[in-house]
């Protein structure tokens, strides 16, 4: 260990040393960005030196991208940049200057930048960041303003170890920047060419076999081919939710011009597009009392409370159809998870959708009927409705005649149609 004893203080933060490698392994809710500074606290509390930092080499500039330091007014901050060829990092880089400096001033080629004398620069290590294809991405330094004559190769190894670990991670955070750049590419060119269109499943009334409404469902043929809900999913992780889910939204609400003024439509949106508002503005002017919206179980929801508040306006029918009973709300894939259970018991929906997972199987499952038991006493007493999803088999709707669920959906019943054959069904 270099330099003098060191104070408790630092020698209690010297465990972050084995616990930035640990959190590198680990699945936690530490950012990349958090670890790659918490690796460079380590370094520099190890080495006893006052600032360090990972810069980045781009367009012939290095940028320090992340900076430790314990210094009042530290020399660099994040963001900044200089010329590549006026700083020690491309000198060691390209083999100019070694590795460790014990102290700048008294090396040549070192005490001729004008950094050096500028900060001025007395120890000072630094160790190339390599990235997994071999490219150089930038370097890990340390330095302080004072000669440090105790630094050696242990402590040069250490470096290189922590640059290793470093560019693990920066080059993790590269792939993800990438994947997200193709995925925005991606789905900007499904927006700009609508490689979509919506089909219709219908949903049936038992006891009448006569169609109540459509579920408006989503259908991709852009490549790569995948499923909505990855679409949808990647869409939210790139920012392009809102534009995504009200574009589909808006296809589906023309499916109103097609369909008897005594038939609704039910359409799937995210809570983050009801708590921004842009369900409302999509909305504007639709026959309120003709749309059930749906709320999957697979998406949290930050605050029930907000939410409520925000879904009430349509909820009551004010606006465009103020005096009219407003939209009902739907909660989806009922019987999936604990999700589903608490978005039942928070918002009070009108409508509960029995995921497809609790109905499979249900005639000879004593559990999935159990649950669907219960179920159907529990809308009796809070006055919601049952609809059970992906019903396939005609003894699994039997089962469900026998519980008294009485709207159902699913392959059995009717798959998912354009809407010209759609408006077919009615003619």
């Amino acid at each position: 260990m270099p330099g003098q004893s060191i104070p408790d203080p630092v020698t209690d933060k010297l465990s972050l040393i084995p616990y930035v490698f640990l959190s590198a392994s680990s699945s936690g809710g530490e950012s990349i960005d958090e670890v790659v500074l918490d690796a460079l606290c380590a370094i520099r509390l190890y080495l006893d030196m006052e600032v360090a930092f990972v810069a980045e080499f781009a367009g012939g500039r290095r940028r320090f991208r992340y900076v430790d330091s314990s210094l009042k007014h530290p020399p660099i901050a994040v963001g900044d940049s200089d010329p590549l060829e006026q700083s020690y990092c491309q000198r060691i880089v390209d083999g100019r200057l070694p590795e460790l400096i014990h102290d700048a001033s008294a090396l040549p080629a070192a005490a001729d930048l004008v950094a050096t004398m500028a900060m001025p620069v007395g120890a000072h290590l630094s160790v190339p960041i390599r990235l997994s294809n071999g490219q150089i991405y930038g370097t890990f330094c340390c330095f302080s303003t004072r000669p440090d004559f105790s630094l050696g190769d242990r402590d040069l190894a250490i470096m290189h170890l922590f640059a290793d670990f470093a560019s693990r991670q920066i080059g993790r955070d590269l792939a993800t920047q990438r994947s997200n750049r193709e995925m925005h590419q991606r789905l900007a060119s499904v927006l700009e060419s609508e490689s979509f269109t919506v089909v219709y499943q219908p949903i049936v009334e038992l006891s009448e076999d006569r169609i109540v409404g459509f579920e408006a469902l989503t259908r991709f043929w852009a490549r790569p081919i995948r499923s909505p809900d990855v679409w949808f999913s990647e869409a939210a992780e790139v920012g392009l939710s809102e534009k995504l889910e009200m574009t589909a939204i808006a296809k589906a609400l023309t499916g109103f011009n097609h369909i008897p003024d005594d038939i609704y439509l039910s359409i799937n949106v995210s809570p983050k597009n009801i708590l921004n508002g842009a369900i409302h503005r999509a909305l504007a002017g639709a026959p309120l009392h003709r749309i059930v919206l749906e709320v999957t179980e697979h998406v949290p929801i930050p605050d029930y409370s907000q939410f409520d508040q925000s879904l009430a306006p349509l909820r009551e029918g004010q606006g465009p159809a103020k005096g009219q009973r407003g939209i009902r709300l739907a909660v989806d894939d009922a019987g999936a998870g604990y999700a589903s259970f608490l978005h039942i018991l928070k918002l009070k929906p009108e409508i509960i959708k029995l995921d497809i997972g609790l109905i499979r199987n249900i005639d000879t499952d004593i559990t999935r009927r159990s649950l669907t038991a219960a179920l159907v006493g529990f809308a009796q007493e809070s006055g919601s409705k049952l609809i059970a999803e992906g019903v396939e088999t005609a003894a699994e709707l039997d089962t469900l005649k026998q519980l008294h669920v009485s709207v159902a959906q699913g392959y059995l019943l009717g798959h998912p149609l354009p809407i010209s054959e759609t408006a077919a069904l009615f003619e």
